[in-house]
This record gives structure tokens, C-alpha cells and sequence, in this order.
């Protein structure tokens, strides 16, 4: 008999499911419901974008609602569809969650009773989620990790403080607008009334373990806690200078904000049992145990000893640390994944988009990678010091606005130096601005879909001159489920290391060692980090921004 975990994604467009092998070490299953185009989904009111339609520039809401239905519909198919792949879905032993960082949701007093009301089955008649939840928001909308329209609200508590570096010394990270304690202030200002009645403040990551059990009260890890700006980052609780100062920030808001916030606890928690309603339900087992869950950069990052570098639209950076060294630059933001391992997250938001942005340039389709390979095969490392830069979009990583395409070095339209340039210029800002928070010189994990280009893989090689370990994609699902997985062997009595344990169910491709030749073209003297680091330089006097 198969021993099953069971990963939920909740993310800004889809809720995703992966249900792993314990034993074996292999996923067996994978399902994603996209908000749009799932029609028990696509009549919540979101937008294209996935949102609400906003009232102001920077406004980003989700409605509750959805991450009630969504469940509802990611039980449905998995009750369905997993005997159809052999599976049943009473094996599954666990169950943990990876949701969106910062997308927080306000329970308003009858929230206890409400979601008690699902650990008994018979208790919800034929009612759903959304029907027997629908009241427990204080608020029906669920700020999400999009809000930009919080610059005051960070501001205040940025100078309340004392300033950036205060700030970064107590939560990891330079207050970053899109953080929740900067929703809720805005919430606090607008909704005053709504804001006095509300109960309890979970983020999305615990707001769903909470439906599971059918408790209100579920805790929260210290990793997503990290993505509030609420947190003492190295004592782990929520912070009483910050606290202190957002009671002063705000009107008479009744009982404190502390006390409308969960208990923190270690990313390795069980939180309880299945709830009653899901047994009853969709046939899963009443052995079934709830993790705590986390954020989804978090649950990513589980699945990696070491650092990571994903490898998307936005080039993501995951780098481990000590625990005490952050990005005083304000950047990147430390947090910590779920097995409690500290690691700063940095983000460029023009990442691999741009470079099929290039392609695209020049009459290439998407999947189409043949010639662009080719071009990088016939490029030297450094691209014979030719620079193209290129931020479509405001970029966070460093802060600069929208800016080029620009050329450096040359002047004519050249495929192959145009992109050979733009990843290069890309990974070399990476690499630039996360190098003053890289502790250990530990091995590189890649992931994302140019991992498969051997040219592109050479070259992150010999900008990190470190050994760099091809991952296949695995998605916070996945790292949800390992996760979890992990929380139920502590619970009992095994101890495996978890780094090893979570790593096993990613698949790894042959490691790209760093060429000499290469390294030096990137970091020998006039070489190509040299000249990118002058020229980003140079543009960020002009079009920098907070």
C-alpha cells in the first residue's frame, strides 16, 4: 500500500496539486486549476489579470471566495482522478500548502465556529466551502502580493523606526510595499470598522490549513511570517518595536494588531487532522494529517540543499545563509524555508521573458531554440564585451525604472550579440547584487526551462564560478508535498536530514562545471562584469527608483 502527501499551490492564477510517493521518492501525480478557465472558478468576479478590478493604481485583491471554491474543486478531481492512476485517495498520510507570499485574509468573530463546523461531515449537510465559510471574512477580498499602493503606509513605518537599515536589522528586509503589514495599515485607514472586528489575520498559507482542519486558530511559520515585515527575523517571533510603532500608525484599531495575529511555529509543524467535511466528502482518510504550510518561495526553496537559481519570466535568486547576513541594500529579503533553513530571496522582474522578448525580435517562435543555441554557440563568454539592457518593466532587483533596449559596445541590429547580451546582462546583475549576501561558496542549483540550453548553463557557470546542478522544474507543490512529507516522518520519531530527504524528489541532470577561459572573460581584469557593473551604474544615476 502506497503511503501519499499531498502538495496544494495556491497561487495568483491556479491552485496546483502534487501527490508524491513517500517511499519512493517520486511524484505520481500532478493537477492544476486555473481561475479562468475552470468554469466552477471563473465566476468570481476576477479580472484577466486575476484580480479584482481595482479601484486605484496598485490595488490588488483576490475575493475569499476563491480559495474556498478552489478547494472545493481541487478535492472534487482529486477524488476522481486518482484511482484512475491507481491512487486512493484514502492513502494520502499528509497534506501541506505552498500559497502566494503576502495575500493575507481578515476572519472576522464568527470565524471559530464556522470553520469548526467542518470537523464534523454530517454537521455541513450538502453545503460547500464557500457556503458554509461565506461569513467568516470580516472583509470579502484578500490583498495579494500585486498591492503597490501601500508607499505611505511603508513609509511611515520605514521613518518610525529609524530608517532602512533599522528596519532590515528587525524583519530581514527594507519594508517592500508589497509586504502584508503594509496591506493591513491600508486596510486598518479604510475599512476602520471592518479592521476593529477582525478576529484573526492569516496569511493564505494558513488560512488554508485552517480549512482543512476546520480550525480558525491554525498557526503560522516563521517562513511566510518572514514575508509580513512583522517578524524579529532572528528571534523568530512577531516583533515588538514594529508592532508598537503600526499601534501608533493607526486609529484605534479595539484589540491590538498582535493579538489579531496567529502564534508562530516552525516550518515543520503538523497542525491536526483532516477535517470531518473532507472525509466525508471526497473520501479521503481520517489518519490524514494537515502541515502547517508556507509561502511559495519558501516551499521552492525547500527542495534544495543549497542555493538556488530559478530560471522563469523573473530570475529568481535563492541564496542559503547564516541566518544574520541580509541584504543592507534593501533588495532581496531573508527568509527562511520550511525546514527553518535561512536564505535571502532576490528577485529581477526582467528576467527570461526579455530574452524571448529578443528572439521574438528577430522572427523566432517561442519554442523555437535551435538557432538562438546556435548564436550562442558561435559567441564567446562575454559576448566580446557587447552589453544589451533591456528593462521592459520597473525593475525591483536592483531599483531602477523602465529602461533601453539599449546597446553598449556596437550598434547594429545582431542577433547573436543581441542575445548572448541580454542574458548575460541579466545574470551578471544577479550575480552583482547578490554577491555581498553570499556566505558560502556551496553549490548552484538551476531551475527553470533554460536549463535545458547546455550555452545558457555554461555561462551561469562561469559568472557564479561555481559547479551549477540542473534541476527539473518542481514547483511549490512539490516542495509543498516534500515538505510535508518530512513534518509527518518527525512526528513519528524519524529524523532524516532534510535537505537530503526534499532534494530526492527532484530529478537532476549532469552537473556544468565552469570553464577557466570562461571565468576569466567574465571576471578576469576589463572583463565583462567589470564593464556591465560601470554601465548599469551609470543608468541607475539617472532612472533609479526606491
Amino acid at each position: 500500500m502506497a503511503r501519499l502527501a499531498l502538495g496544494l499551490d495556491s497561487s495568483t492564477q491556479s491552485l496546483t496539486a502534487a501527490v508524491v510517493d513517500i517511499d519512493l521518492r517520486q511524484c505520481v501525480f500532478r493537477k492544476s486549476l486555473d481561475y479562468l478557465a475552470d468554469h466552477r472558478l471563473n465566476r468570481s468576479g476576477i479580472d484577466r489579470d486575476y484580480i479584482l478590478p481595482p479601484g486605484e493604481p496598485g490595488e490588488a485583491n483576490q475575493p475569499v471566495s476563491l480559495y474556498f471554491s478552489s478547494l472545493d474543486a481541487i478535492f472534487a478531481d482529486l477524488a476522481h482522478e486518482l484511482p484512475d492512476h491507481g491512487l486512493d485517495p484514502g492513502d494520502v498520510a499528509v497534506i501541506n500548502t505552498s500559497a502566494q507570499q503576502h495575500g493575507h485574509v481578515l476572519l472576522g468573530r464568527t470565524a471559530r465556529d464556522e470553520f469548526a463546523c467542518l470537523r464534523d461531515g454530517a454537521a455541513c449537510g450538502e453545503r460547500d466551502l464557500a457556503g458554509i465559510l461565506g461569513k467568516s471574512p470580516a472583509l470579502p477580498f484578500a490583498r495579494i502580493w500585486r498591492t503597490s499602493s501601500t508607499a505611505p503606509e511603508a513609509d511611515a513605518l520605514r521613518e518610525a523606526l529609524g530608517g532602512k537599515a533599522a528596519v532590515i536589522e528587525i524583519t530581514g528586509s527594507d519594508a517592500p510595499l508589497r509586504f502584508s503589514a503594509f496591506g493591513i495599515m491600508k486596510t486598518a485607514r479604510e475599512h476602520p470598522a471592518e479592521y476593529r472586528s477582525t478576529w484573526r489575520i492569516h496569511q493564505i498559507s494558513s488560512l488554508i490549513p485552517a480549512v482543512l482542519t476546520g480550525n480558525a486558530d491554525v498557526p503560522l511559520d516563521f517562513g511566510n511570517a518572514c514575508g509580513s515585515s512583522l517578524m524579529d527575523y532572528r528571534e523568530k517571533k512577531w516583533s515588538a518595536p514594529v508592532l508598537e510603532a503600526i499601534s501608533r500608525l493607526l486609529p484605534d484599531a479595539g484589540t491590538s494588531l498582535e493579538d489579531k495575529l496567529p502564534p508562530l511555529r516552525s516550518g515543520n509543524t503538523l497542525v491536526g487532522g483532516l477535517a470531518g467535511y473532507f472525509v466525508r466528502k471526497y473520501g479521503f482518510g481520517p489518519h490524514c494529517r494537515i502541515g502547517i504550510g508556507s509561502g511559495d518561495n519558501p516551499q521552492t526553496k525547500a527542495l534544495v540543499n543549497g542555493s538556488l537559481l530559478s530560471l522563469g519570466s523573473s530570475l529568481v535568486n535563492m541564496v542559503a545563509t547564516d541566518g544574520r547576513t541580509f541584504d543592507m541594500k534593501g533588495y532581496a529579503n531573508a527568509m527562511y524555508d520550511p525546514f527553518d533553513r535561512p536564505f535571502v530571496f532576490g528577485c529581477r522582474t526582467n528576467g527570461a521573458l526579455r530574452w524571448d522578448n529578443v528572439r521574438a525580435g528577430y522572427g523566432l517562435a517561442k519554442e523555437d531554440y535551435g538557432p538562438a543555441e546556435l548564436a550562442l554557440e558561435q559567441t564567446p563568454a562575454g559576448n566580446r564585451g557587447r552589453i544589451y539592457l533591456w528593462l521592459a518593466e520597473a525593475e525591483s532587483f536592483p531599483p531602477c525604472g523602465v529602461y533601453g533596449p539599449a546597446r553598449f559596445g556596437y550598434d547594429n541590429e545582431d542577433f547573436a550579440a543581441d542575445y548572448a547580451g541580454i542574458i548575460e546582462s541579466c545574470l551578471a546583475s544577479v550575480y552583482l547584487h547578490s554577491k555581498h549576501f553570499t556566505v558560502r561558496d556551496d553549490t548552484l542549483f538551476a531551475a527553470g526551462g533554460p536549463t535545458g540550453s547546455r550555452e545558457i548553463m555554461r555561462r551561469v557557470a562561469a559568472i557564479w564560478n561555481r559547479k551549477v546542478i540542473p534541476v527539473e522544474k518542481g514547483g511549490a507543490a512539490l516542495g509543498a508535498a516534500a515538505s510535508g512529507a518530512y513534518a509527518l516522518l518527525l512526528s513519528e520519531g524519524k529524523s532524516p536530514d532534510p535537505g537530503k530527504f526534499a532534494s530526492s524528489f527532484l530529478q537532476r541532470k549532469d552537473p556544468v562545471e565552469p570553464r577557466p577561459e570562461d571565468v576569466n572573460s567574465y571576471h578576469g581584469p576589463g572583463g565583462f562584469l567589470a564593464m556591465y557593473e560601470k554601465i548599469e551604474n551609470r543608468v541607475l544615476r539617472v532612472h533609479s527608483r526606491r
